[in-house]
């Protein structure tokens, strides 16, 4: 059972607590002044509490959780109380605070494995926006105004109050622990291996673990090749031109929707712009995200500004819409409290490495010379979901580098480079299917509301994109017309 640190280290929020906590100006207008000799101090201070939170965190990944926990609040409550005495002060800088924010976010990381850390906040009655410079001197911070309530709303008492008064979050619940409870682990397990590409990018904005682990298992269950019947594509399902937007799109014939990293960035970018829209409202920025933000928006504004949960705003979305927000809400609420339900979630040593390879091999092949040691559902989803340049068939140029998990080199190692082995992973991955199902398989005419995705699922082709290449069909959009003729010589049939 993986460990869920607490770890009470919020500073962005700290830091806007403190900006809508600064005391008034005195009668001459302006703030209270400390000497040189004071600020020295309260500088000290800061850093005293940073070392003490660097400690706690050695604890916490160690041997003595429990103790590393008690020290994790108590630097916190020293560098809450330095942060205070700081905002309120002229003479003080506080950016100097947030450097000490960033070198911490770094030795976190760091300091704790890929299974010991959760998103934690300050209680809710601690949590309070404000406004004041912090938002216009550190970019660390610029977001934070928009994202501190779904902060809060994830891992405070606002979601404990949505689960007990709103059914469908509890029947979310009740999904993801019966007979959706096996896509949930594999989200889980499937995102462990892409953790470290992507839980960064939600940290660096202020975003809270949980919210990404929602919307990714909700969205995909963590299978970055992913794509739906609309044409959402990656771990995040971005549409072609959302994605364009947010900074994704075509590289060097690489659709960046499906890079883990790259998605993840562009998905805080959209719910950031969409906070900002929607009154801060989280519900209403995921609706936005599956439902359209046109829609939304015009929804928000013709209710009076009403939230999700209103019939005039919930009672006109999509079902498709109105079965999404709580499913990532109920997804992200047991990520963050799994033992409250029975919930397992198991150990995953998803430690990151490079792989080098000695001789040319697709994902395929290196699918089947690993084996399953180490996974029980085999090497197949973590290599293609870390390299996600490559099509599973393609055979890649030995030197190549690849991103692996560590557990994987020695079994590369003696397996792969075993001759028999690696011939035998060859043969299989390299074997067709094409002479039993070219006679009956041999062209398909386009119907009037076809799409490619439909047509390859229909006839078993594997990944749309296969089918699109085999036909010249090019992407992002691969557009299809009625009466077009489609080679199905590489599918299986219906």
């Amino acid at each position: 059972m993986p460990v869920f640190a607490r770890v009470a280290l919020p500073f962005v929020l700290l830091l806007l607590s403190a900006c809508a906590t600064r005391p008034a100006n005195n009668a001459q207008g302006r703030q209270d002044a400390l000497d040189e000799p004071a600020i020295a101090a309260l500088y000290a201070s800061v850093d005293a509490a940073a070392e003490a939170y660097r400690a706690a965190l050695q604890q916490l990944a160690g041997d003595d959780p429990a103790q590393g926990n008690a020290g994790v609040a108590e630097a916190t409550a020293q560098l809450r109380d330095a942060v205070n005495r700081c905002v309120a002060a002229s003479g003080c800088d506080v950016t100097r605070v947030v450097s000490v924010y960033d070198a911490l976010l770094q030795e976190r990381a760091q300091a704790l494995d890929a299974q010991s850390e959760s998103f934690a906040v300050l209680p809710s009655e601690q949590i309070t926006a404000g406004e004041g410079p912090m938002q216009e001197q550190s970019p660390l911070v610029a977001d934070v105004p928009e994202s501190e309530r779904s902060v809060a709303l994830l891992n405070g008492r606002n979601l404990s109050d949505i689960i007990a008064m709103k059914g469908p979050v509890k029947a979310s619940l009740n999904e993801w622990l019966t007979w959706l409870r096996p896509n949930l682990i594999t989200a889980w397990e499937n995102y462990q291996y892409m953790r470290y590409l992507m839980w960064p990018e939600y940290e660096k904005a202020g975003l809270p673990e949980a919210l990404l682990f929602g919307i990714l298992a909700k969205e995909s269950g963590g299978r970055v090749h992913a794509v739906s019947r609309a044409g959402a594509s990656g771990p995040l399902q971005f549409m072609y031109s959302t994605g364009l937007r947010y900074g994704l799109g075509q590289v060097s014939g690489f659709d960046t929707r499906f890079d883990p990293q790259l998605s993840a960035r562009a998905n805080v970018r959209y719910l950031n712009d969409r906070f900002a829209e929607l009154n801060h409202n989280l519900e209403l920025a995921l609706a936005a995200y599956n439902g359209g933000e046109g829609r939304v928006a015009r929804l928000y504004r013709s209710s009076g500004n009403k939230d999700f949960w209103s019939s005039r705003v919930y009672g006109n979305l999509p079902p498709e819409t109105r079965d999404y927000v709580p499913m990532v809400l109920a997804a992200a609420w047991l990520f963050l409290h799994p033992e409250q339900y029975g919930l397992q979630f198991p150990d995953v040593n998803s430690k990151p490495a490079t792989l080098v390879l000695q001789q040319p091999s697709s994902i395929n092949e290196l699918a089947i010379c690993l084996g399953n040691a180490g996974n029980r559902d085999g090497w197949f989803r973590p290599m293609r979901n870390l390299n996600p340049r490559y099509e599973a068939h393609t055979v890649i140029a030995a030197g190549t580098e690849l991103r692996a998990p560590e557990v994987v080199l020695p079994l590369y190692r003696d397996r792969c480079m075993n001759d028999a082995i690696a011939a035998q992973a060859k043969e299989i991955a390299s074997a067709s299917r094409v002479q039993a199902s070219k006679a009956t398989l041999a062209a398909y005419t386009v119907r009037s509301g076809d799409t490619l995705a439909a047509i390859a699922r229909k006839h078993r082709c594997g990944n749309p994109r296969t089918l699109a290449q085999a036909n010249a069909i090019r992407g992002p959009k691969y557009l299809i017309r009625p009466g077009q003729k489609l080679s199905l010589s590489m599918c299986r049939g219906a």
